[in-house]
């Protein structure tokens, strides 16, 4: 059997909001493999954000342990968190995190850009990205320019820049209507097919959660239910 990308020992997070602890996520244990579609469903504020943020690094674990790859990212220096979440790892976000004064080539380049890749190889990579995610036509195009539907697509493609081993998707439709749901859905689930990379998909959308091939229910920072083969 193939050895998780992500593994979360025990992992729990506490934050202070004015004052008093809230507990977002209470001891998980869990495994991502290469090639799986997870989606990761609950109720606003049950902890599916935070467990997102803990795999993919941009959040520390109050306690437990993360392995990233065998690593135990808690060992690793932030330079070393850092270039592993640039090199290794991609993310879409709900909002786009898009740079509104960048054109959509631009802005798929820059993570290639930052990890100090030549910029006329990371433009070709980034146009064929954008031809990939139907998108060549707006290539010049300031993202600010962009539909929502259009927006997320660039967000697609600049997550793949890298060649990423697991991409981690926080609610990516929630900002789109149900015909641009599905077609981003599709295009992820085309992507995690053709590329064998592993995407982690965070939704509160049943209809979303049906593309994942593993589903996960977490209630009250607590994974309820780990089901394969089902769809909800």
């Amino acid at each position: 059997m193939d050895k998780p990308i992500v593994r979360l020992e025990k992992v729990t997070r506490v934050y202070e909001e004015y004052g008093k602890k809230v507990i977002a996520l209470r001891e998980i244990s869990l495994d991502i493999f290469p090639g799986e579609f997870v989606c990761i469903v609950g109720p606003s504020g049950s902890g599916k954000s935070t467990l997102l943020y803990c795999m993919g690094l941009l959040d520390r674990p109050t306690h437990g342990r993360i392995y990233v790859e065998g690593k135990d990212t808690s060992k690793l220096t932030g330079k070393e968190v850092a270039d592993f979440r640039g090199k290794r790892m991609g993310f879409i976000f709900q909002n786009y995190n898009l740079i509104p004064r960048l054109s959509a080539l631009e802005n798929v380049m820059l993570p290639a850009i930052i990890a100090g890749k030549k910029p006329k190889e990371v433009k070709n990579k980034a146009r064929q990205l954008l031809q990939n995610v139907g998108l060549s036509h707006r290539e010049n195009h300031r993202s600010i320019s962009l539909s929502c539907g259009e927006q997320q697509r660039v967000a697609i493609a600049r997550a793949l820049i890298n060649d990423p081993v697991i991409i981690l998707a926080d609610e990516p439709t929630g900002a789109l209507d149900s015909e641009n749901s599905k077609e981003i859905m599709e295009l992820l689930k085309g992507i995690n097919e053709t590329r064998k990379v592993a995407v982690v998909t965070v939704t509160h959308d049943q209809s979303i959660s049906s593309y994942g091939d593993r589903i996960i229910t977490i209630r009250d920072g607590t994974i309820v239910s780990d089901n394969y083969g089902n769809k909800c």
